[in-house]
């Protein structure tokens, strides 16, 4: 969870989480800009989530031991090319004046200090590596290390010169501190594959070099990076998993074209994996050689029209009573005709479901009349759904104006961004028998009440601390059992259907979904969530003892059993504290 605290994010900012699975520091991020937004409103920046790969490195040793039995020395090694890659995309995505953090779960110096170096070196004086030791002063950290060997085959290499011509294919001079490549005994100097200081160059030059040393001689190289401002992260100082950082600060464009650059290093991967001799190593039950680069993962691909088919099939494995045709995805572009694409194998259906923007009139007008909603807060392309069958909608999702757009230049784009999740979940329909009599069939869902609640004039019930204690208590309270009778009459005056149950306090508001059923208000939230809201809420006093309803605790007991008047989903929401 630190990582992110490096980046200085505001509300107004585009994040992109490149390496993104498990997802913990997305959520934070997310936090991070929805917690300085207005109340009521959404920020105008946003955060991507981007990932093909759930699993974590050899940092998560402590939480996760099976790893232990699947890790080996050349997993790095076959890491760092890719990684090279990825922290250069970043870089090129990155604003002039913008901050990149690059941090893995992992202690092996090629994943870390040397793809710093690697990165610092392409971008000469268009990046810099930020000084950043001030920030987070609790925080206890290690220095980047500025030495270090590669392991291969068993063996420790100290040099570049020290590779065997055979494994020139899967160890480079970039895993090592100087980036010195190997010198031709009979000269006096070497060729590169190298780029110049300034980025510029992705040619052959010719560097004088001193006269060579002996191969094998074990001398350890020095970098003359500052890599000692990266940080280090180890379990025994402060009790956690094991990870390193880097704060990047980008001061210009680098003059190297992206286009070029990614072309070039894809096509150095795909060469140096020739030849690549196969050791086993198991990575996410997956076997893969030692030093196998990102091209090697290729292989195991389908094409474009396997992959929809797949994808059809999967999402409607996924959600079964949601309609989803192959008739309804977008045809692939001609520009993605012949590209192969990975298969999804994190979770069936997982980012093929189609993203359709919601307009239907009747059904959102109705909504909006049922909770009262201000015409200014802007519902028109802003509700998305996932199902391309609008008569039969689950959920429908609220994106803001920055998401619109990426939204609109993916369909313009013919979808190429598979979506996995987006928006804030705002309505699900409601199927229960009481749910079909309702006035709405929608019912707010927890996660869109903080957002909703400055912006709804109807359906609304403010409520005393007591009553809401015995609420979250009890889950189900008859009108005529509230202690303030004066809340179980304004309870009784609601119309059927969701509604929102608010505590107006000084030190905090507190908004549960509700509902209003025919005799009582139920909560929609799990018994766990109850228990969750009511210790958060402890620190509340109330002069007096919470009394029992009419003196007899057991109406209590027969209330939370009178769930009928509740929706079928009751438990299964959340409780939003806003």
């Amino acid at each position: 969870m630190v990582p992110p605290l490096f980046l200085d994010v505001c509300p107004d900012h585009f994040v992109i989480d490149m390496c993104a699975a498990p997802g913990s520091k997305t959520f934070q991020l997310l936090e991070m800009i929805s917690h300085m937004a207005e109340p009521g409103s959404l920020p105008s920046g946003l955060v991507i989530a981007n990932d093909v790969d759930v699993q974590s490195g050899d940092g998560t040793l402590r939480k996760a031991p099976n790893i232990w039995s699947k890790w080996t020395g050349g997993m790095g090694n076959g890491l760092h090319g890719l990684q090279v890659q990825i922290a250069m995309q970043g870089i090129s995505l990155l604003k002039v004046g913008g901050r990149m953090v690059y941090s893995t779960c992992s202690m092996n110096p090629v994943e870390n200090e040397a793809v710093v170096a690697e990165v610092l070196h392409r971008c000469g004086q268009s990046v810099e590596l930020l000084d950043v030791s001030n920030e987070l002063p609790h925080l206890i950290r290690r220095p980047g290390l500025k030495r270090w060997k590669v392991k291969d085959k068993g063996v420790w290499l100290a040099s570049y010169k020290d590779v065997p011509e055979h494994r020139r294919g899967s160890i480079v001079s970039g895993m090592f501190p100087s980036r010195k490549t190997h010198v031709d005994s009979s000269v006096n100097e070497v060729t590169s594959t190298e780029l110049c200081d300034d980025g510029c160059n992705w040619n052959l030059r010719s560097v004088e070099v001193e006269q060579p040393t002996p191969t094998n001689t074990l001398e350890e190289e020095v970098s003359t990076l500052p890599l000692e401002r990266c940080m280090r992260i180890v379990p025994h100082d402060q009790n956690t998993g094991a990870f390193f950082i880097a704060v990047f600060h980008k001061l210009s464009n680098p003059s190297f074209n992206h286009k070029d650059l990614v072309e070039k290093s894809t096509a150095e991967i795909k060469d140096a994996s020739k030849g690549v001799e196969a050791e086993s190593a198991d990575i996410g039950g997956i076997q893969l050689p030692e030093g196998t680069k990102d091209a090697d993962l290729l292989d195991k691909e389908t094409d474009d029209a396997a992959f929809y088919n797949n994808s059809v099939k999967t999402s409607q494995e996924n959600e079964a009573d949601d309609d989803v045709h192959p008739s309804n995805y977008t045809s692939v572009s001609p520009q993605m005709a012949g590209r192969k694409r990975k298969l999804q194998t994190q979770g069936k259906g997982r980012g093929v479901d189609p993203v359709i923007f919601y307009r239907e009139n009747e059904v959102t007008n109705k909504i909006r009349d049922f909770y009262g909603i201000k015409e200014t807060f802007p519902f028109d392309g802003h509700l998305i759904t996932r199902n391309s069958d609008v008569n039969n909608v689950k959920r429908i999702y609220y994106v803001s104006k920055s998401v619109k757009e990426v939204l609109e230049l993916n369909f313009l784009a013919s979808q190429q961004l598979k979506i996995a999740s987006v928006g804030l979940k705002m309505f699900e329909r409601q199927k229960s028998k009481d749910g079909a009599s309702a006035p709405c069939a929608f019912c707010f869902s927890s996660e869109g009440v903080p957002l909703l609640l400055p912006h709804i004039t109807k359906q609304v019930l403010y409520t005393s601390l007591v009553d809401l204690k015995h609420l979250l208590q009890y889950k189900n309270i008859k009108f005529t059992d509230f202690v303030d009778s004066n809340t179980g009459e304004k309870a009784s005056n609601l119309l059927l259907g969701c509604c929102v149950v608010v505590l107006d306090n000084k030190d905090q508001k507190t908004a549960i979904a509700c509902w209003r059923g025919r005799t009582s208000i139920s909560v929609m939230a799990s018994s766990l969530d109850c228990q969750e809201l009511l210790e958060r809420m402890s620190k509340y006093t109330v002069a007096d003892k919470m009394p029992s309803l009419h003196g007899n605790t057991q109406s209590f007991v027969e209330a939370e059993d009178q769930t009928r008047d509740a929706p079928e989903s009751a438990e299964n929401s959340e409780i939003p504290i806003v």
